[in-house]
């Protein structure tokens, strides 16, 4: 009875949304967004409901349908998402002409992500990760006079055709090698296998790999996610701190095959790293707020990416989670990039010295060490180092922490942010016990790792504190350029497939003609 009642209100949650979102699209009055709002509130009950049976009771859904810790915090952390748009939507988009349409694509994209979330069927997942591409393009192509965002709109419609392809032939090879259409049942079969993997099973691995790329905008093919900041706010949030994590999730469900299959490891190592390194560079020399925004998701998802490669998959959830959250706040609070960036101009500066450095160095390294002493860890020491530097430059920056000698709050800051990151990866291990795949200590994917954390932490000293040299100031023009990349694919895009932008009047031209036919016509 428990099995069928968890199903049902699984099965509820996408269902709904999209019936939901066909309703919204016949009427012919304009939606304020309270239904939405409220279906997404009672959704919120019967995630809680399906929380407490899963949890308490044992229960299991029908086999088409599943749940694990993982896809439980991801469902819920969608909803909760879901009902913050939802709430900003009913302000920003007021008085919008076609918000009718805004809230059947927006709508119709959440229920095909909770739809991707809970499926256990490959057919089932991959028309999921198909309906996510072609709602997202619909929401994208919501300003279509918007030149930008039409060339944004048609990257992306071609790359997301690139990945369901990737994804499709990954899930043909799973097929055809396991005879099961189930993905509890293939990724099973994997978790404690001593054998060598066949061909087909690494190309698989290999294809799932090469389709969470594409999904996550890693370089070279990240363009469009640059440009998408055309559409509405909302739809930018909705991608940085949604859609676009998907890459992540996929790795975490597949991470018994992924594991194995040494080549598409490495490929998301290399192009997954190096896109955090250079996208977190180019991202220092943008003025743009969303420009800089969607510059830092690119980076963060090569970040996640590359945690999967390492094994630490329980630290690549907590991070999907976290940047959900950080980047939904970020676009959504956008429109005060203006009061922020003032009374950060008037507030006193001062460059950290090489005693600072230090200080903050030493504090950083000896409460990191302490923390991964009595944590227990056993992995890739390289996330260990990007604590470590990422607390130096917290405490070396801060002002008068270190100037007015405050050592006990410095050490106790370092200590108290170390121990924070230790207990929620201890507690998102709990969710995804995935121990038996980490890389070990010092291995070759830990330290390609280390090196990229490393040169990154040298480039952005150099870049931030030593850009009055003609040579650093040459490096970040090409790094503001974002290396030209963006070209080359818009190049190739519109050679491939070419398409037609809108041509957009200004307001001075605009008013010329306005006047001019008046004159005419009097």
């Amino acid at each position: 009875m428990s099995d069928m009642l968890i199903s049902v209100l699984l099965a509820f949650i996408p269902v709904s949304l999209a019936l939901s979102s066909w309703y919204i699209g016949t009427q012919k009055r304009a939606n304020n967004g309270n239904g939405a709002f409220r279906l997404i509130s009672l959704l919120g009950f019967i995630f809680a409901a399906t929380a407490v049976l899963y949890s308490q009771f044992d229960a299991t859904p029908f086999s088409v349908l599943t749940l694990s810790p993982a896809r439980l915090i991801v469902l819920g952390l969608i909803l909760f998402m879901s009902l913050i748009l939802i709430k900003f939507c009913r302000n920003y988009m007021a008085g919008e002409q076609r918000i009718n349409l805004f809230w059947r694509r927006l709508i119709a994209t959440l229920s095909a992500v909770s739809l991707v979330v809970i499926s256990n069927h490959l057919v089932l997942f991959w028309l999921g990760w198909v309906a996510i591409s072609l709602a997202l393009h619909r929401l994208l192509m919501f300003y279509p006079d918007r030149p930008r965002a039409v060339m944004a709109a048609h990257k992306k419609f071609i790359v997301a055709r690139c990945a369901e392809t990737s994804l499709l032939v990954a899930f043909a090879l799973l097929y055809w090698h396991h005879d099961s259409l189930l993905i509890n049942e293939i990724t099973a079969s994997y978790v404690n296998n001593t054998a060598p993997l066949t061909l087909t099973e690494h190309c698989a691995g290999f294809f799932i790999a090469l389709a969470a790329l594409i999904k996550c905008a890693q370089l070279p093919i990240h363009g469009w996610l640059m440009q998408v900041v055309e559409a509405p706010t909302p739809v930018s949030a909705l991608l940085h701190a949604g859609v676009i994590n998907l890459g992540g999730f996929l790795l975490i469900i597949f991470a018994p095959l992924f594991m194995q299959a040494t080549v598409g490891q490495w490929l998301v190592l290399i192009v997954a790293g190096l896109t955090t390194v250079i996208s977190a560079l180019v991202m220092t020399t943008r003025v743009s707020v969303k420009v800089r925004l969607a510059w830092s998701t690119s980076a963060q998802m090569g970040l996640m990416l590359v945690e999967c490669a390492l094994g630490l998959f329980e630290l690549a959830l907590l991070h999907l989670v976290t940047h959900s959250a950080y980047k939904a706040h970020a676009f959504l609070n956008s429109g005060n990039a203006v009061q922020e960036d003032i009374a950060r101009r008037l507030s006193p500066g001062r460059s950290p010295n090489g005693k600072d450095w230090l200080a903050s160095g030493v504090f950083s390294c000896i409460a990191v060490a302490l923390v991964y002493h009595f944590s227990g860890y056993y992995g890739a020491i390289s996330v260990w180092a990007l604590v470590a530097l990422a607390l130096s430059v917290l405490i070396a920056t801060r002002r008068g922490l270190i100037t007015n000698g405050h050592f006990v709050t410095m050490a106790l800051l370092a200590l108290a942010l170390a121990s924070c990151y230790a207990a929620l990866k201890s507690l998102f291990a709990v969710a995804v016990p995935a121990s038996n795949w980490r890389e070990a200590p010092l291995s070759a994917a830990d330290l390609w790792t280390l090196l990229l954390i490393v040169s990154l932490m040298c480039c952005s000293y150099v870049l931030r504190y030593q850009n009055h040299k003609p040579r650093v100031q040459a490096l970040s023009a090409i790094l503001f350029a974002g290396l030209y990349l963006d070209e080359w694919l818009t190049r190739l895009t519109l050679r491939i497939w070419p398409t037609r932008l809108p041509t957009r009047q200004n307001a001075k031209t605009a008013s010329h003609s306005s006047a001019s036919s008046a004159k005419e016509n009097f």
